[in-house]
């Protein structure tokens, strides 16, 4: 007897967009079975097609951000940063995007100026090319309404094979910088909190850390933690490579100002979107020194060690509390927080 697949509300709800149970849900539910092919079935951030004995990355994103722009970034850079991370963590160099744009009628023409902008600078930055796109207008709603969807293609080196299948038990779990900035980031300004500072958002694009660890035979698998944030990527690599993953808690960077807007929220950081961050696993007699190249670029100078790789519970992911128990890190059935990226 065939096993029942999820079973799903009867409209679409905000969650389904989150990153957590309900959109697994839901792409198990309706989006594999119709599309389903070896490229696709692993449900990765992209695919690596073999082209004239090329290998071709391909990724595709959409983001719905609200607001538009935050400290330390907009939809603008947030679409060419989170693009060209997806091509990044399957070990590809970014070469080109392309982007489509959705206008609501009554959008300000100087705002969509600002993020076009912030965009062209993205893509300088991380060395790529906006070379083509589209743009549609669609009736009228709020001032702010634009989404942006983005794809990219990049070229993996031969020797590159980075998935989760190739975890294994003693690997450990690298971790760049902060968790949650982000989504604190955009937290803040949607609901206009005041603090003593502004939290920017950590999205940037990771393309210098990344090529400085990518000839590292030990490297197993990268992943960017954005949607469902760190603990989310913890759940699906346990799932993914049938292994499990703990982090520890008191090694896991969360900013002061992040953590005190979480618990006034209700929230949990290790759920909170990143948009600069990687999640890096490794053979252990190759960590020290993937952490030294690491440290020595500028956005991942704060890497750290956060956790390792074990067989005892396949499957299911950990956290090591401050207080030493061991919590299980599961995707979230509903939304902390929706259009956060």
């Amino acid at each position: 007897m065939s096993r029942a697949g999820p079973r799903l509300p009867r409209v679409i709800e905000a969650s389904h967009g989150t990153g957590g149970k309900m959109t697994h849900d839901l792409i198990e539910a309706i989006f594999l079975p119709a599309f389903r092919n070896p490229r696709l079935e692993p449900l990765l951030d992209g695919a690596v097609l073999e082209i004239g004995g090329m290998r071709l990355a391909m990724t595709t994103d959409s983001y719905v951000v609200q607001p538009i722009r935050f400290p330390g970034g907009s939809i603008g850079d947030l679409a060419v940063n989170g693009t060209v991370n997806d091509l990044l963590m399957g070990g590809a160099t970014p070469l080109a995007l392309s982007a489509a744009f959705i206008l609501s009628e009554g959008l300000e023409i100087g705002l969509l100026q600002d993020v076009v902008r912030d965009m062209a600078r993205a893509a300088e930055r991380a060395q790529v090319e906006i070379v083509t796109g589209d743009t549609k207008v669609a009736g009228a709603g709020d001032r702010e309404g634009l989404f942006i969807t983005t794809a990219g293609v990049g070229l993996v080196p031969a020797g590159i094979d980075w998935s989760p299948t190739r975890i294994r038990p003693g690997d450990v779990v690298l971790l760049s910088g902060s968790v949650g900035d982000h989504g604190a980031s955009v937290m803040a300004s949607r609901f206009g909190i005041a603090l003593d500072t502004d939290i920017p958002s950590d999205t940037c694009a990771l393309r210098d850390a990344v090529l400085a660890v990518r000839d590292i035979p030990g490297v197993r698998c990268l992943r960017d933690p954005t949607r469902g944030g760190l603990a989310t990527t913890f759940a699906e690599l346990s799932a993914q490579s049938g292994l499990t993953l703990t982090a520890d808690e008191r090694r896991i960077p969360v900013r002061e100002d992040v953590r005190g807007l979480c618990e006034v929220l209700g929230l949990d950081p290790l759920y909170v979107a990143s948009e600069g961050r990687l999640v890096a696993v490794l053979a252990r007699e190759d960590a020290e020194e993937a952490l030294r190249r690491l440290r020595a670029v500028p956005e991942t100078r704060d890497a750290v060690a956060i956790g390792e790789v074990t067989d005892d519970r396949p499957g299911h992911a950990n956290l090591r509390t401050l207080l030493g128990a061991i919590r299980p890190l599961d995707l979230l059935p509903v939304e902390q927080l929706p259009r956060i990226c």
